[in-house]
């Protein structure tokens, strides 16, 4: 029975078959969500080795626990015990290898339109050789001439390119809430019941949101000190409250009737989200109380005790499924060819954000701008330029959503039907 699994997965490593599990009584699985988790896979993979670059602990933990550790960073050339390999420098050339992966797979399935030609097969099969070409491009990234120079320019371009990522997940984000709002409001014209589902979601939505505000407002406000956590605090909740009010409005709800509670009920809870993750992010601040230099605005279970260098925060992807008629069927998992007629996402788009996501993660884990000494431990620390970043995202988050609304108002002849 292994036999023709085992066939399966070479087909799947050095051809272009679609990658499934052996078993084959995992649920069916389309070529088109596979890639992209392959793809993921591949992504996640290389974010770790950044952690572990810049891990003081695990670099220790290597020197303390494999033989002959120096000797192996000497034939290597890697510098006394292997230091070209780790600190901010090393996650920059990795990421660069990276980049340049997704790149040039961008240029390479640009107007790609269904997976029956050659280039969609190599960007659907081929993982094994994929995975050789992606560590060669990390590998190749520790051979650049002028470190200085290509670190300086390289620097600012991450910068460019994280920005472009974290925009391009609001306008997604923005997008995701009007397709929502409108699949669930459709669903009316069928069963009234979906009149419930979307007074129940807006409600617990607008709670989250509502209950964040209380909760950064015990946690992360003082009397005496966090005077731009109240600031911001109440600006964000104040712009959240602005733009439900607007999508409700009888001008708004005149050019576009299926507008409602539920898109702004998104978009408050992802900016409380950012709100939170800013305020978690900043330099901690101190105030003497009863003769005492205290720490303040600080959530009691990220106080930079030990226990906080555990916590790993994680992305999730949302990866919405359609359902198709023609699938492979075998010794494994079933696949479904779901892109024989046409593509279901766009190739180069998907990894030209990749691309960005490559930057985004260099800048993350190199702490931005504040890269001197940075440890991936000292994450949780505070930085103010991860602070500034996040609370830039909840801006554009806002302004992107209110142009949704108002565009058929200010460009009235492009929006008619």
């Amino acid at each position: 029975m292994c036999t023709p699994c085992c066939i399966a997965q070479l087909a799947c490593c050095c051809g272009s078959a679609a990658c499934s599990c052996c078993c084959k009584c995992c649920p069916k699985i389309k070529q088109s969500t596979g890639t992209r988790i392959m793809y993921a896979l591949y992504f996640l993979l290389v974010t770790v080795l950044c952690a572990v670059m810049m891990s003081p602990t695990v670099e220790q933990a290597l020197k303390e626990n494999i033989p002959f550790y120096a000797e192996f960073c000497q034939t290597v050339n890697a510098g006394e015990d292997c230091k070209t390999l780790v600190g901010y420098a090393a996650v920059y050339k990795v990421c660069f290898g990276m980049a340049c992966f997704f790149f040039f797979f961008c240029i390479f399935t640009i107007r790609v339109n269904n997976s029956t030609g050659c280039r969609a097969a190599v960007h659907n099969g081929f993982w094994l050789l994929k995975f050789i070409a992606l560590v060669a491009c990390c590998a190749g990234g520790f051979f650049l001439p002028n470190e200085s120079t290509f670190l300086e320019v390289w620097r600012y371009i991450g910068a460019v390119g994280g920005f472009i990522f974290l925009l391009i997940q609001l306008m997604l984000l923005v997008e995701f809430a009007h397709r929502w709002n409108a699949n669930w409001y459709s669903g009316v014209k069928y069963n009234r019941l979906w009149y419930a589902a979307l007074a129940f979601v807006t409600l617990v939505l607008f709670s989250v949101g509502v209950g964040a505000v209380i909760f950064m407002g015990i946690f992360y406000t003082h009397p005496e000190a966090c005077l731009l956590n109240k600031i911001f605090l109440g600006i964000n909740g104040s712009l959240c409250l602005v733009v439900s009010l607007l999508a409700i409005s009888p001008f708004i709800q005149k050019l576009q009737p299926n507008s409602g509670l539920l898109q702004p009920g998104v978009i408050t809870v992802y900016v409380m989200y950012l709100t939170f993750s800013a305020f978690s992010s900043k330099p901690k601040e101190m105030v003497v109380i009863d003769g005492v230099n205290t720490t303040v605005c600080v959530f009691p279970f990220n106080s930079g005790t030990e226990s906080d260098k555990k916590i790993v925060t994680g992305l999730g992807t949302v990866i919405l499924f359609e359902e198709y008629d023609e699938e492979q069927t075998g010794s494994g998992q079933n696949v479904v060819y779901d892109e024989r007629e046409g593509t279901i996402y766009s190739y180069a788009f998907f990894h030209f954000v990749f691309f960005l996501g490559s930057l985004y993660v260099m800048m993350t884990a190199t702490n931005w701008f504040h890269y001197d000494n940075h440890k991936i431990e000292k994450l949780l620390d505070g930085s103010w330029s991860v602070f500034w970043v996040k609370m830039a995202s909840c801006w554009v988050c806002l302004i992107l959503y209110m142009w949704t609304l108002v565009a058929p108002i200010v460009c009235p002849k492009r929006f008619v039907a």
